[in-house]
């Protein structure tokens, strides 16, 4: 048998897995060793542009209040925004020491089509001291149309309207963590703005299926993704001062801080992880274990280990997807989610990305990600995909696609064992063993370690 760390916290057993399973593990990229340093570096030495505070000294002026707006992620990145490796506070200070007043800064969460952080987490999220300094933290709020400006149209005919707080400040700076996406290669750069800052209707074209179903559209890839494309188009027409862009290793410690111009400090960035980020693998395999990681704090976001895992599943193969899904009262995703959710476990992912390419659909927010969903069972069936995250109960599977590994447990099953996830992957196995007629040593699994962070490249097709 095989031990491996439980990739949901220490505070669950380790997994064992049959002896025969490949191991699919990301490097281990070297930490910086003084993170506070290197952030203060980069702010002063940044790529493709002044320092930070050369910048804001610029925008200033002669202005008695300049104002200020940072956009920072949500809770579904693990970006440090506290303690000693924090990003935020020091790009707060270096403001206040170029003459900005604290009442002139705002911190803006980059919510996108996500809900809006509560209080409690936003202060579990970001340090203490930003609040204790005064310095203000807002939602965007993509619907809210009295809170969204427009700034210009893309020439593929995104509406670009953007949070009003974000466009009228005199400086602009965008922060966020860099990692593998399977949309538009990769995350942070130009897409704290689009979708993170973006109005709900200017996500049909960035998000439209036509878009969605690029084969450019994938992890890793910048050159000629459309998604990539749009994203920076509308941060183009919104404006970027600054960004200041972080990469991390498996225990979300920073690997390198990248500071600068919107493009150009994004681009090294996107060149760091690639060196770590994609795994080769003998082949693609019978059965894929892999989990939803940190982001997967609901099923929506479950999508994301789903499609990464496509680089290591055979065709007609078996999925096993484990999860904590954190998102209290929200472990799902929306009612747009849920709906074309329901849609796509109806009638299939042919019929289904028949009907978004249709004149006759009418466009529904989030149903990008189901798209997503969708081509995970393209390459499998429905009932090849086993799934289990003990906050999604039983209720939700009839919306759900895919099996509900719960359904497999012995009566009396407790799980708040700290090695229920144990329990779900055996039971998992067992059944895929059942339904194929094969034994479990007969057939090759691949397990991916780090979820949706690391993205399987088969050496043979």
């Amino acid at each position: 048998m095989l031990r491996v760390a439980n990739p949901l916290g220490t505070e669950f057993e380790d997994l064992v897995l049959p002896g025969h399973a490949f191991v699919a593990h990301m490097k281990n990229p070297e930490v910086l060793s003084d993170p506070k340093k290197a952030i203060a570096d980069s702010l002063l030495h940044p790529i493709g542009s002044k320092s930070l505070k050369e910048i804001a000294l610029d925008k200033k002026g002669s202005k008695e209040h300049p104002t200020a707006t940072i956009v920072v992620s949500d809770n579904t990145r693990p970006v440090p925004y506290k303690g000693d490796s924090g990003i935020l506070l020091p790009v707060i200070e270096t403001l206040l020491d170029a003459g900005y007043h604290v009442e002139d800064i705002l911190v803006l969460v980059a919510t996108g089509m996500h809900r809006e952080m509560r209080e409690d987490e936003l202060k579990a999220m970001i340090d203490e001291r930003v609040f204790s300094r005064g310095v203000k933290v807002v939602n965007h709020l993509p619907k809210d149309e009295s809170r969204l400006t427009y700034v210009g149209t893309t020439e593929r005919g995104t509406k670009a309207m953007i949070d009003t707080l974000y466009v009228n400040a005199d400086l602009k700076i965008a922060t966020g963590l860099v990692e593998s996406h399977f949309m538009a290669g990769a995350s942070g750069g130009r897409k704290a703005i689009c979708p993170g800052v973006i109005g709900e209707e200017s996500t049909y074209v960035f998000h439209g299926p036509e878009l969605m179903a690029d084969e450019r559209s994938r992890d890793l890839n910048i050159e000629g993704n459309p998604v990539h494309e749009e994203s920076l188009a509308v941060a183009r027409l919104a404006g970027v001062d600054f960004i200041v862009n972080v990469t991390l290793d498996h225990s979300f410690k920073i690997t390198g801080v990248f500071s600068g111009d919107l493009e150009k400090a994004h681009l090294a960035a996107v060149e760091n992880i690639k060196k770590v980020v994609e795994v080769p693998v003998p082949e693609k395999a019978d059965i894929v274990i892999t989990n939803a990681g940190f982001v997967g704090i609901n099923h929506y976001q479950f999508a994301k280990c789903g499609v990464a895992s496509l680089g290591a599943l055979k065709k007609d193969g078996y999925l096993i997807a484990i999860g904590n899904a954190t998102d209290k009262g929200h472990v799902i995703g929306s009612a747009n989610y849920r709906t074309t959710l329901a849609l796509l476990k109806l009638v299939g992912s042919e019929k289904f990305v028949k009907l978004l390419v249709s004149p006759d659909w009418v466009f529904l927010p989030e149903q990008w990600q189901v798209q997503q969903w969708a081509k995970v069972f393209e390459r499998i069936p429905q009932d090849h995909y086993y799934e289990y995250a003990p906050q999604i109960t039983h209720g939700y599977y009839q919306l759900l696609p895919g099996n509900e590994i719960r359904t497999l447990f012995s009566e009396g099953t407790d799980e708040s064992d700290k090695g229920i996830y144990q329990v779900a992957i055996d039971k998992a196995l067992e059944d895929i063993s059942r339904k194929s007629g094969k034994k479990i040593e007969d057939m090759s699994i691949i397990y991916i370690a780090e979820g949706p962070y690391e993205i399987p490249r088969s050496q043979k097709e």
